[in-house]
């Protein structure tokens, strides 16, 4: 309903979402979570099976965006390893691969990712939620930060190198659930009694991946971040946006996480 304008981009596909429901079978010790926790068992074979994804972690779960055309080859890759439900009118109803029986075989060329480079600044952030009947409380506050404050200037550089600290705000409402991420210093300007956390507290560090907008067509950007930091047992908060990805980790782990990843583009070269 938006009405076209020349200061809107709209990519060309239109995305359908997944998220994973763990059935209690996480075998002992198993601690990662956010996206290290699905990257072995989901990212991966989609990227193996060329399917692009986007993902939206939040403070509740974590959502796999994937294109509408490339459904058959994901249900196709899921379906030995989880079962999958469709959400008709309200009801969830299973999927099975027969239900999709068109273009679930692609080519698979040599793999060859592109290794792109990632940069962490300085800033600390703080993952949140807020509950829905506070949400008028704070408004104006979450209008002043999203449309007012801190806005780069338009001729800035897409990819500027510039990575002290980063200006990066993220709100997102989802069948009522409420999440946000915001740099330390902004959540000091709301009501600490309306932001919940998690009872630890913790403060996260962000890696950005790309030095240049990723676009969409490309296959494996999330896997490979995921991938080392699950076999780390390093927990991610992962943010795919219209330019670049995010991956927020905590504050103690960073130095690790980028030790792994520089150690990740080494071996690729």
């Amino acid at each position: 309903e938006l009405p076209p304008s020349e200061f809107m981009q709209v990519a060309d596909s239109t995305w359908l979402v997944l998220s994973v429901v763990s059935n209690g079978r996480e075998p002992p010790g198993c601690q990662a979570t956010g996206v290290t926790k699905i990257a072995r068992s989901v990212i991966a074979p989609l990227a193996e099976h060329h399917v692009s994804v986007l993902m939206l972690s939040t403070y509740q779960t974590d959502f796999i965006l994937v294109r509408e055309r490339d459904l058959p080859v994901v249900i196709h890759t899921l379906a030995g390893e989880f079962d999958i439900y469709k959400e008709e009118s309200g009801e969830c109803v299973p999927v099975t691969c027969d239900d999709v029986s068109n273009g679930f075989l692609k080519p698979k060329p040599p793999a060859s990712p592109t290794l792109h480079p990632v940069q962490s600044p300085q800033t600390r952030f703080c993952v949140l939620t807020v509950a829905p009947d506070t949400l008028p409380a704070i408004a104006t506050m979450l209008i002043d930060v999203l449309f007012y404050s801190h806005s780069p200037p338009w001729d800035a550089a897409a990819g500027s190198q510039d990575l002290d600290s980063i200006t990066f705000f993220s709100f997102s409402l989802i069948e009522g659930y409420i999440s946000i991420v915001m740099d330390a210093d902004t959540q000091k300007r709301f009501p600490s009694d309306l932001l919940l956390t998690s009872s630890t507290g913790e403060l996260w560090r962000m890696v950005r991946i790309g030095g240049q907008p990723l676009g969409f067509d490309e296959c494996g950007i999330v896997a490979q971040i995921a991938e080392p930091l699950a076999a780390a047992d390093i927990s991610a908060y992962y943010i795919s946006t219209f330019n670049f990805d995010h991956a927020l980790v905590p504050e103690e782990g960073i130095a690790e996480v980028i030790q792994l990843l520089q150690q990740r583009q080494e071996s690729g070269r």
